[in-house]
């Protein structure tokens, strides 16, 4: 380790390897049972067929508007579709879904906001704009125009939610980059020769990514909503493919007699949007820790 790295190891009070486990080590029962809900979650869009032998698009018509039972868990649909399998099968376009509109928003945002804070000057006076721009207008209005340029779609849905999300990314990472940017450890940097890119990558950014990982777990959640919300609107994916906010929609007809295909599609996109906010909650304040 050089003499810089040292230093900066010492000022940043701990290793990089260490700050970033950190960032992610699970402490109490609220977080590991959020945890437990995404390693769920997740498993539904990996390997549906693990967690139900029913199928996600076919049904049986006689066996049409069931209650919950004990073969079918969560009752059955309009069509005779066993819910608990549509919402297994549906987690696969929910979650591809939101992370495509996280993907989006991060990569863009964060690109936008390290530019703005490194460079400065007419840059981030530009950007800056942008991102003003951005954060006026309303993101189910913007996420609803971006859909009709490019069309109908889970995927086309994904990318407009994920546009809508850039400027709340560039926001952010440009005050952490102008907040790291000019610590000592960076003057030191750059006082020793190092390269503008090389600084960035090895000391701006790593040391600034601990808030916009943070708001990435919020906006997975939100991007689940905003998608569900698409849906619910008839923009995403078309029947009979599986979607929670299609599911949702496809139950508001039958609110009165049928409940259950509502109530469960939507009490699913609250435990994981909660469980998103928890763990968003948790990478802050390890990030907080690290910076004092």
């Amino acid at each position: 380790m050089t003499t810089l790295d040292a230093s900066v190891a010492a000022r940043s009070g701990a290793p990089r390897s260490r700050r970033f486990a950190s960032t992610f080590s699970p402490v109490g029962p609220g977080l590991v049972l959020a945890w437990l809900v995404v390693v769920v979650v997740v498993a539904w869009a990996v390997v549906p067929w693990l967690f139900t032998g029913f199928s996600g698009t076919v049904g049986v018509p006689r066996d049409k508007l069931l209650p919950p039972s004990a073969e079918h868990w969560l009752g059955t649909d309009e069509l005779g579709r066993d819910l608990y399998a549509r919402i297994v099968y549906g987690a696969v376009n929910s979650l591809a879904g939101a992370f495509v509109a996280v993907t989006v928003g991060l990569v863009l945002g964060t690109t936008l906001g390290l530019l703005a804070g490194s460079i400065g000057g007419v840059v981030d006076a530009i950007i800056g704009r942008i991102v003003d721009v951005l954060l006026s207008i309303p993101g189910l209005l913007l996420s609803l125009s971006i859909i009709i340029l490019l069309g109908f779609g889970t995927i086309n849905a994904a990318i407009a939610v994920g546009i809508t999300s850039v400027a709340s990314f560039a926001r952010l990472s440009r005050a952490e980059v102008v907040r790291v940017r000019g610590s000592d450890y960076v003057e030191a940097a750059f006082g020793s020769g190092g390269r503008f890119g090389g600084v960035l990558l090895r000391h701006v950014l790593p040391n600034s990514v601990g808030p916009v990982l943070a708001l990435t777990a919020l906006q997975f959640g939100t991007a689940i909503i905003a998608i569900s919300t698409l849906g619910f609107l008839g923009y995403g994916a078309p029947p009979p493919t599986p979607e929670w906010g299609l599911l949702i929609a496809e139950g508001r007809n039958y609110i009165a007699t049928a409940w259950w295909i509502t109530t469960f599609p939507g009490v699913v996109v609250v435990l994981i949007v909660l469980s998103a906010n928890r763990i968003s909650r948790s990478i802050g304040g390890a990030s907080r820790r690290r910076t004092r």
